[in-house]
């Protein structure tokens, strides 16, 4: 499981033209779903995601976590963290199929819930255009 996390002074997803998510500061994670992924992995990755340090204290360093910072969190899937780019027209084989990532990537949403978030989302599979006011700019990619 990828996401790549970008602190933001605001983000917001618009599929056709409708507003779908809009969050203030926060973090703005694009989530990418492996073939091989489970539910322990989506746990992980909600549990980085929500304690990482990286807005910064009163001294200037990277080291309140979004909870303390009362941070928001816009989550939407992209598939295509996981493109195969040996070729010059990327393959997308290792991104997990619909029915395994839709799943986790709920699970995500709601384990980010759980801890006290508020979380605003995209829609699985849909074009969307998504903006963003990058803060930093502080841009982390999360693994599990």
């Amino acid at each position: 499981m990828r996401a790549v996390l970008t602190r933001v002074t605001e983000a917001s997803v618009t599929i056709d033209g409708a507003l779908r998510g809009k969050i203030g500061k926060g973090f703005l994670i694009l989530l990418g779903i492996h073939k091989d992924d489970t539910e322990a992995m989506a746990d992980k990755i909600a549990d980085k995601i929500c304690g990482i340090r990286i807005f910064e204290d009163e001294d200037g360093k990277m080291n309140v976590n979004p909870s303390d910072a009362n941070a928001e969190l816009l989550i939407v899937s992209q598939f295509t963290l996981y493109a195969d780019t040996k070729s010059r027209r990327p393959g997308f084989t290792d991104a997990a199929r619909p029915d395994v990532a839709i799943p986790l990537y709920e699970r995500v949403v709601s384990e980010c819930e759980k801890r006290g978030f508020h979380v605003e989302t995209g829609e699985f599979g849909a074009d969307m255009q998504v903006a963003s006011v990058n803060d930093g700019p502080v841009t982390i990619i999360l693994e599990v």
